[in-house]
């Protein structure tokens, strides 16, 4: 049996040592090093979960939890090494490491077997590249919360950052997309059924690609961090909400 708590409480403590140095010393490759340490850690706990299961672990409500922590503590020490935003690793610490205490709160009961329609090759890159993209346009939701709250002088830098972690994460939502419609043909005969997790990520994505088209148009700068805030709560909905919704609770799309 895996012991998940013992790994989640490792993963946490390297995370908080690593900032921890990083806020009160000049010794910022030890500090970078404990982050980085505590990121293996959480990936060591994926490994040991996908050979426990015989599987990729991405089937349950609490194991997407775990490859959400995973990309977003990633773009959290890049976008630190990157551009110094020292805020910006705290946060995607404290978010990652909340979401890993949610999973030793409530743990998951895993099923070894997948239900035959999830026995495809498409389902890994699908949930992958969407629990990806989720990272990552979370990291523009937290820019602009912070740059809304903090009202910084260098908006453009912010929303340089911002509109970058979209694009990307644009493309990773496209991606998952694509990769859903195949896996739904192979599996079901139907590229697309207007599912209401389909309804709810086709408003997500077009949600940001309306982002996309008036960053072009020059959209009013506030207007844009408020908008790229409010994008990441229909982000959460499509991905969280759906569950509570009535009709959709006999989606294949319902996480356990």
């Amino acid at each position: 049996m895996i012991n998940f708590s013992l790994f989640a409480i490792l993963t946490i403590l390297f995370w908080f040592s690593g900032i921890t140095v990083l806020f009160f010393s000049n010794k910022k490759i030890l500090g970078n090093i404990l982050i980085f340490t505590g990121i293996g850690f959480l990936f060591a706990i994926i490994l040991k979960i996908w050979i426990f299961l015989q599987r990729p672990p991405l089937q349950t409500l609490g194991e997407t939890r775990l490859w959400y922590a995973f990309f977003l503590q990633i773009s959290g020490i890049f976008i630190f090494l990157r551009w110094k935003h020292f805020w910006f690793l705290f946060f995607t610490s404290i978010i990652s490491s909340l979401f890993l205490i949610i999973n030793v709160l409530r743990p998951e009961n895993f099923e070894k077997n997948l239900a035959p329609a999830l026995q495809s090759f498409w389902f890994l890159p699908h949930v992958i590249v969407y629990i990806a993209g989720y990272a990552l346009l979370a990291g523009a939701c937290l820019v602009a919360v912070n740059q809304i709250v903090r009202k910084k002088n260098d908006i453009q830098k912010s929303l340089f950052l911002c509109d970058n972690f979209i694009f990307l994460g644009f493309a990773f939502l496209t991606l998952g997309l694509i990769f859903g419609a195949i896996w739904a043909k192979t599996a079901w005969g139907h590229y697309w059924t207007w599912d209401p997790k389909e309804i709810w990520a086709f408003l997500c994505w077009t949600n940001y690609l309306i982002y996309i088209h008036l960053r072009q148009k020059n959209l009013n700068q506030n207007t844009s961090l408020y908008l790229a805030a409010f994008s990441f709560l229909i982000l959460l909905f499509s991905w969280f909400g759906i569950n509570s919704l009535t009709n959709a609770q006999n989606s294949l799309h319902i996480y356990n």
